[in-house]
């Protein structure tokens, strides 16, 4: 059975990569404040992090602390991939304005955690979280789909 420091790992490792991110990249990016070797060793649970460390990473990561942790239920099911629906630009969602932007981010945000997903680029939604979407920011379905394809936000999933 995996060490608690090697679970972290994981999660730590699982994050980067989804980031698109080398050891290098974090090193760099980060201007030396994660050296390559040291957030290496913390990906094999060879080092353990402290709480400062904890979460300065997931600031740099741009994720909440406790998703950088594993899950304490072992029994939690990984939600399978979308089907369907719409791929989200994430990059792209402060072309959207107003209450309408911050229901989506948030919303969004959401999905992402509950997916574990944060490679921050894209996401896809499925027909069901469009509608829910939609009911929230009262529009019809259709018509915030053609909105976000407008704004260049979305392509069908």
């Amino acid at each position: 059975m995996p060490t608690y420091n090697e679970m972290v790992g994981k999660r730590l490792r699982s994050i980067r990569k989804q980031r698109g991110l080398s050891l290098q990249d974090v090193q760099r990016l980060s201007e030396q404040e994660f050296k390559a070797a040291v957030l290496g060793a913390y990906e094999r649970g060879e080092r353990s992090l402290s709480l400062p460390r904890l979460h300065r990473l997931s600031e740099f990561y741009t994720v909440p602390v406790g998703q950088l942790l594993p899950s304490e239920d072992k029994d939690t099911p990984v939600v399978p991939a979308p089907v369907g629906g719409l791929t989200i630009d994430l990059n792209r969602v402060e072309a959207l304005s107003g209450q309408d932007s911050v229901v989506v981010e948030r919303f969004l945000r959401g999905i992402q955690m509950l997916r574990q997903d944060f490679n921050g680029k894209v996401l896809t939604i499925r027909s069901n979280d469009l509608r829910t979407l939609a009911m929230l920011l009262d529009q019809t379905e259709s018509g915030f789909a053609e909105r976000l394809s407008d704004l260049g936000m979305a392509a069908e999933g």
